[in-house]
């Protein structure tokens, strides 16, 4: 295919300057969330094991961040404020830009299968990263969800008299503490896997630092 001699800037400036593939605030919110998220997790760890849900499984206490439960809560209330505030920006420019349409529609559970299966064959394409595969349309917006039942639970535990609606929309005080538990472990092993799948796919990792 021929350019013309007019089109040669043009086509010379894209190569330069290819279009980023995840926009700034998107990186950046990315990453702020991600931070929150896993000092939740390791703080919520150590809290966890200050009054377990379940007597028969104590976490690690090497693997908790915190040092005692004053510091876990500490460290806790901090990140929670962080990923509230940072959560909304990142939802309200997802609906604003029409990104959340865009990326993460349409999705079937044909296509998850489908996908799902080329991923476990190692037939599964990554050459567009502009592209989330139906897999990581439905993984992203599970984290999404998981991360609101997170918030809205953890303020259920929080706030449980101030918030008498939502602590019983989650079945009561100690219903809301195993909610909260479920939900977490569910982020963790989203975390596992996202890491995981990045290892695999190391280019993804690139256009989450430089956007290209």
């Amino acid at each position: 295919m021929q350019t013309s001699i007019g089109e040669t800037p043009a086509l010379e400036a894209r190569i330069r300057h290819p279009r980023a593939i995840q926009p700034l605030w998107l990186r950046v919110t990315h990453w702020l969330n991600a931070l929150a998220a896993l000092v939740m997790m390791f703080s919520g760890w150590r809290i966890y094991d200050a009054s377990p849900v379940f007597a028969q499984f104590v976490i690690p206490t090497s693997i908790t961040l915190g040092g005692w439960l004053g510091g876990a809560l500490q460290w806790h209330f901090a990140a929670m404020w962080l990923l509230f505030f940072n959560g909304l920006f990142y939802l309200a420019m997802n609906l604003a830009t029409g990104r959340w349409r865009t990326k993460f529609f349409p999705l079937s559970a044909r296509a998850v299968l489908h996908d799902l299966r080329a991923a476990l064959t190692g037939r599964l394409s990554h050459a567009d990263l502009s592209q989330y595969n139906a897999v990581q349309k439905l993984a992203y917006l599970v984290a999404i969800a998981d991360l609101v039942v997170l918030v809205l639970s953890g303020l259920a535990i929080w706030k449980s008299v101030q918030f008498p609606l939502l602590r019983e929309l989650m079945g009561g005080y100690d219903r809301a503490r195993v909610v909260h538990f479920c939900a977490m472990t569910l982020l963790a092993a989203f975390v596992l896997v996202h890491v995981t799948m990045v290892a695999l796919v190391p280019r993804s990792l690139l256009t989450m630092l430089r956007g290209r």
